[in-house]
């Protein structure tokens, strides 16, 4: 990289959508900035049933509303597995753009690695997930959370959408 480097620290809940990382790179367009993205996807092991429910409701899932009532839910194994699957399409997505991208696995808190990232050089955070009705309303989101504790800017994009959390 040259001196001009810059490191965005993207966490995400689900993998990144071709629509996600065209959203996430228009952000870095300067020729001479080289741009890392360091991607972050959270192992689902602490489901939230209510707010979990809550939220399927208000987007009318209510397939994945019941499954959540009767607690389908994946083993720490399979969480793990499955975020594993995520970050390295979001990653493959991000190096077929021509950028450079790593990725990883965090606890089911994301908050303690994503301080260790910004910390390690990370420059700036986007945040991408889908909306929470619960979260987003009392600001308790990861967006929210990181914004009270990082002092790098924090854009919050809703996954698919070019709508801001």
């Amino acid at each position: 990289m040259s001196a001009d480097a810059w490191t965005v620290v993207v966490l995400t809940e689900d993998a990144l959508t071709s629509a996600d990382v065209d959203h996430i790179t228009a952000l870095h367009t300067d020729p001479d900035v080289d741009v890392a993205y360091r991607v972050l996807v959270p192992a689902d092991t602490e489901h939230k049933v209510v707010s979990s429910v809550l939220d399927h409701l208000g987007m009318l899932e209510l397939r994945e509303a019941w499954d959540d009532i009767v607690g389908r839910e994946p083993t720490p194994e399979q969480a793990t597995a499955t975020a594993a699957e995520q970050v390295t399409e979001s990653v493959e997505l991000l190096r077929d753009r021509g950028v450079t991208a790593s990725g990883e696995v965090t606890e089911d808190d994301p908050l303690p690695t994503l301080q260790h990232a910004v910390a390690d050089g990370g420059n700036e955070v986007v945040v991408v997930t889908y909306p929470h009705a619960v979260e987003d309303t009392f600001h308790t989101d990861w967006a929210s959370r990181a914004r009270d504790v990082l002092q790098v800017p924090v854009l919050h994009l809703y996954a698919g959408t070019s709508e801001l959390g």
